[in-house]
């Protein structure tokens, strides 16, 4: 048995794990699965969505070939544990680039899709989901499927954003985008409350590409923070990248991140609405700042930390956020990582997706015990009345009532689970 612990720190539990290296070695591995099992990527994920606590945990890193690029039509064909990151370094020079990528290109290709994953750009580009035009799936009985939006439709709606719940990805196919380069302009503009930042929303939505806003949690519910834009630059004339990497090495005995530092690092992020508002930035710094920071959830202590995300109607958007920040403000357990963002009027792929038209705010929290959680039980109910759901890819503790309320096509989905697959949260929200 290996421990095996969650991103968010909180979880670490025995597994028996295995570290296939090509296809045939992982459906060996499944046929051979003495009990129920499941797949695990780069292990990025801040809550228990990755982890089978006493289970087989097989690790996909190690299919991490491509397979085959038609360099005319952007269609790459890939094994399920190649990184985002390989992807973009291989494609952006030949033109192409991800249209859809999270805030980390740490994380495998199966993951993406077995959590549909959003970026900064969903009122342009969706989920990552949309983009995927075929999937190898390896059911544990033996069966392999290879599904898509126009090929067996059904088990691709279940897979995509399924968790990983429905076989195990092995192979896909992606639809990749044109790019003239790697080079971003952004504007960073700061709203002094929500009805600001929806304003620029809106108005972002033509032109720009990329849009999210920090904000302040501290600051009651005003909702005052910095607008962050971004589109490819035309001319794509910058200086040469040189991100440099800084660690954290250790695990401080306590979290770093507290009452004492969180509004001193607030009113200086602030401060960044001095700075010159326009700016030409590299996509890898632009869109992924925490990845030169190694090791980061370390920040957090021993304890570790819980991310909140959650999604909310735009009939109730405004009225939902304000009351979200005015207790996360009232409380005294401000969040280090508070962003902001609207998704656009997209249908996503998988019944369990995501997004839905509105807003979301992700939030980061060390874990205090009982006194976050019950904050966490607070925030529930804001979410529940407003008819809007939690993100189960980052989720450690949500209730199963909130699960099956903010994910009304569930029914649709558990025909098409797989009886030898199973998961920490899986046991935690559904029957196994």
């Amino acid at each position: 048995m290996n421990i095996v612990r969650s991103w968010g720190r909180l979880n670490a539990h025995p597994h028996l794990t295995s570290t296939p290296r090509d296809p045939q070695e992982l459906l060996r591995t499944i046929a051979h699965a003495s009990q129920p099992g499941l797949a695990h990527g780069l292990g990025r994920s801040y809550g228990d969505v990755g982890l089978n606590p006493g289970g087989e945990l097989w690790f996909t890193h190690g299919l991490n070939h491509f397979i085959h690029f038609d360099e005319s039509s952007g269609r790459l064909v890939c094994e399920a544990g190649v990184l985002l990151m390989d992807i973009q370094e291989f494609a952006y020079p030949r033109g192409w680039r991800l249209p859809v990528t999270p805030g980390t290109q740490w994380i495998t290709v199966g993951g993406a899709i077995a959590n549909d994953v959003h970026g900064k750009n969903h009122h342009e580009q969706g989920t990552f989901g949309e983009h995927v035009r075929r999937i190898g799936l390896a059911r544990t009985d033996g069966q392999w499927l290879e599904c898509g939006p126009d090929r067996l439709p059904e088990w691709f709606a279940a897979t995509v954003g399924g968790l990983g719940l429905t076989g195990v990805i092995v192979q896909v196919e992606l639809q990749l985008h044109r790019t003239p380069g790697p080079w971003l302009d952004t504007e960073t503009c700061p709203h002094a409350d929500l009805d600001e930042f929806f304003a620029l929303a809106d108005s972002s939505e033509q032109d720009w590409e990329h849009t999210v806003s920090w904000i302040d949690c501290l600051a009651s519910d005003s909702g005052r923070g910095l607008f962050m834009r971004s589109r490819v630059a035309a001319d794509q004339q910058g200086a040469t990248p040189n991100p440099r990497e800084h660690a954290l090495s250790f695990v401080p005995p306590v979290s770093l991140v507290n009452r004492l530092t969180l509004r001193p690092f607030n009113l200086a992020y602030g401060q960044l609405k001095r700075w010159p508002r326009r700016s030409r930035c590299h996509y890898g710094s632009h869109l992924y700042p925490l990845d030169h920071i190694g090791h980061w959830n370390r920040l957090y202590g021993p304890r570790g930390f819980y991310q909140y995300q959650c999604a909310l109607p735009v009939a109730t958007q405004q009225d939902a956020l304000r009351a979200l920040l005015r207790t996360i403000a009232g409380c005294g357990q401000g969040s280090f990582l508070a962003v902001l963002k609207t998704f656009g009027h997209r249908r996503s792929p998988g019944l369990l997706s995501f997004p839905m038209a509105g807003a979301t705010l992700a939030l980061d929290f060390p874990n205090r015990g009982g006194a976050t959680l019950r904050l966490f039980e607070r925030l529930d109910a804001i979410v529940a009345e407003a008819g809007g759901r939690l993100y189960a890819a980052k989720d450690a503790r949500m209730p199963r009532a909130l699960f099956r309320a903010g994910y009304p096509l569930l029914p649709q989905f558990l025909p098409f689970r797989d009886p030898g697959l199973r998961s920490a949260l899986s046991q935690r929200l559904l029957d196994h």
